[in-house]
């Protein structure tokens, strides 16, 4: 009985779910206003490299570190079901409400600064990052008609994944129903690449030790999502999506320097066509 069973459910989850080998299938792109591509977009705007508080006209050589940590908002529950390359089901997407980031800040002279972070496969709550970004920014002199407002200019890309159980974590595992969902022996292996790339301009006071901030960008969004899914009978599914979209950024924020090379910073940080999120963070400058 079992091997007319597992043929059966092999046909079943065929017909009823993307079971794809590796190299068998060119990736799915669903439509730029399905959930999927929605979902795929949403989860970009927490993880874009978008500025630390107010670009600083740095000397060469000055060096700064530090780090922020994202909130990362839960989607509207309409786009977390699928309608496009998989069977229609709620996906998991709370593998962390929050995303810590490490920075380093490195003045080039002449008003420009690059800035970078890695963000090594460490799991936090159910996501394992294996993450970086750079930055080069440049910012104008003090404006002194204008009581000190200094304009900036910013470009930015991010790159790398983050895995986690999307598709069928832990709670959703069942043994029972071969034509259900999630008929699996483990969690799913999935792997989502936001791919930002992006520029910004904004401008702020640079004066005082409370500092104000705010601007707007436009970014390119390439997200990537690698379904890593075998059924109890050892079917792999390995779907690949992938979705091209772009969209309008906006940004502001407030920075407190503490000591003469503690800053504090908060920002909010909005892709209207997806999420809005908060960050708070700071940057020690060693020299």
């Amino acid at each position: 009985m079992r091997r007319p069973l597992a043929a059966l459910s092999a046909v079943a989850l065929a017909v009823l779910g993307p079971i794809t080998l590796v190299g068998q299938s060119p990736p799915c792109t669903p439509p730029k206003n399905s959930n999927v591509a929605k979902l795929l977009a949403w989860f970009a705007s927490p993880l874009a490299f978008s500025q630390p508080g107010p670009i600083e006209r740095m000397p060469a050589g000055a060096v700064k570190i530090g780090g922020d940590l994202t909130y990362v908002p839960a989607p509207a529950a309409a786009i977390t079901r699928t309608d496009f390359c998989y069977r229609a089901k709620s996906e998991h997407t709370g593998l962390s409400p929050v995303f810590p980031r490490p920075r380093l800040v490195l003045g080039l002279g002449a008003g420009f600064s690059a800035e970078a972070m890695y963000l090594p496969p460490v799991t936090v709550a159910e996501a394992t990052p294996n993450m970086g970004s750079v930055a080069l920014a440049w910012a104008s002199p003090a404006i002194e008609s204008m009581n000190g407002i200094q304009f900036t200019a910013r470009a930015h890309a991010t790159f790398g994944h983050v895995k986690g159980p999307i598709t069928c974590p832990r709670g959703e595992i069942q043994q029972t129903d071969p034509l259900g969902s999630c008929w699996a022996r483990k969690p799913s292996e999935d792997s989502y690449s936001p791919n930002v790339r992006g520029a910004e301009a904004s401008a702020g006071s640079s004066r005082g030790r409370v500092r104000w901030y705010g601007g707007a960008g436009y970014s390119s969004l390439m997200p990537r999502f690698q379904v890593g899914y075998r059924a109890y009978n050892g079917t792999l599914d390995s779907t690949r999506v992938r979705v091209d979209l772009t969209r309008v950024t906006a940004f502001a924020g407030l920075a407190y320097a503490a000591t003469r090379t503690l800053q504090l910073s908060a920002q909010l940080y909005s892709v209207p066509e997806d999420a809005t999120t908060g960050r708070v963070g700071f940057l020690w400058r060693l020299r």
